[in-house]
C-alpha cells in the first residue's frame, strides 16, 4: 500500500498523504491497538490465547474482536499492535496462501515457512521506514511437532517453547515460564494461558475480560469461542487499596 496516492483530507490529519509536489509521509503512530498475545508449546500441540478488545487511544472501543488468523489447516496467527495493519496482514498471508493453491504443485507453506515469510516482509517495510505496527505470535503442527515463534514490526524473528507480546512479556512470560513441563499437554496449557490472561486483565489497562484461545494439533487448527473469564474483585487489596493500615508519613 505504500505507493498508494491518496489526495489531501483523504485520511485523519496524522496519517500518510501524498500530495502533489509534497514528500511522501508514513503513518508513525497506530489507532486502534490490541494488547497481549500469549503461546505455549506442548507436547500434543500448540496453544495461543488473547484477549478480544481492540483500544482507540486510550478508549475501550472494540470489545470483541478477534486477533487470530488461521492461516493455514496447520497454522494460526495471534497479532497484537495495530488493528489495520492485521488486516493487512490477513490479505497479504491469503494472497500467498492462494498463489500456493493455484500453482498446484503439491506444496504448500509449512508454519516455520509462513513465519520466516512475515519476518523477511516486517523487516522490508521497517527497512522502508513504513513499518506494520504489529507483534506476531505464529503456532503451528508440521511432521508431527508443533512450532511457535514470534516476529515484530522490526523483523526481529525468534522461536521459543513459550511467547508472549505486548504488556504480557512483564507480567505473563514469566508465569508462562513457570508453569511450562516439556510434557504439558494442550488442556493443561489453555488452563495455564486462561489463569494469564486473568492477570493481565487484573493489571493492564488495555485489555478486557473476554477471551479467545485456538490450539495446533495433529487434528488441525481449533478456534475456540470467546469467553468472559470468571474474575474475582474481592480481595483486600483491591477493596482497601494496597496500602490499608499503613501509617507511614509517605
Amino acid at each position: 500500500m505504500s505507493g498508494l496516492r491518496l489526495t489531501e483530507g483523504s485520511r485523519g490529519p496524522g496519517a500518510a498523504v501524498a500530495v502533489e509536489g509534497a514528500p511522501l509521509s508514513r503513518t508513525q503512530v497506530p489507532y486502534v491497538t490490541g494488547s497481549s498475545v500469549l503461546g505455549m508449546k506442548c507436547a500434543d500441540g500448540v496453544v495461543i490465547a488473547c484477549d478480544t478488545m481492540a483500544s482507540y487511544g486510550s478508549l475501550a472501543r472494540f470489545k470483541r474482536l478477534t486477533r487470530m488468523h488461521v492461516a493455514s489447516p496447520n497454522c494460526i496467527l495471534g497479532v497484537g499492535g495495530d488493528y489495520s495493519d492485521f488486516q493487512q496482514l490477513q490479505t497479504m498471508i491469503d494472497a500467498e496462501m492462494t498463489a500456493q493453491y493455484v500453482a498446484n504443485d503439491g506444496l504448500s507453506l509449512s508454519p516455520k515457512a509462513i513465519h520466516a515469510f512475515l519476518a523477511r516482509h516486517m523487516y522490508h517495510r521497517r527497512c522502508k521506514v513504513d513499518p506494520l505496527w504489529n507483534s506476531v505470535l505464529v503456532a503451528g503442527f508440521h511432521k508431527g511437532e508443533g512450532t511457535l515463534s514470534l516476529v515484530d514490526l522490526y523483523g526481529t524473528a525468534y522461536s521459543s517453547d513459550v511467547l508472549a507480546t505486548g504488556f504480557a512479556l512483564h507480567l505473563g512470560l514469566p508465569l508462562l515460564r513457570n508453569a511450562h513441563r516439556p510434557d504439558i499437554t494442550v488442556a493443561e496449557a489453555k488452563v495455564v494461558l486462561q489463569d494469564v490472561l486473568k492477570v493481565l486483565f487484573y493489571r493492564d489497562a488495555r485489555t478486557n475480560d473476554v477471551v479467545q484461545l485456538a490450539s495446533v494439533t495433529s487434528a488441525g487448527v481449533e478456534v475456540g469461542e470467546m469467553v468472559k473469564l470468571d474474575t474475582e474483585w474481592n480481595y483486600k487489596a483491591f477493596v482497601q487499596g494496597a496500602r490499608a493500615g499503613d501509617e507511614s508519613s509517605w
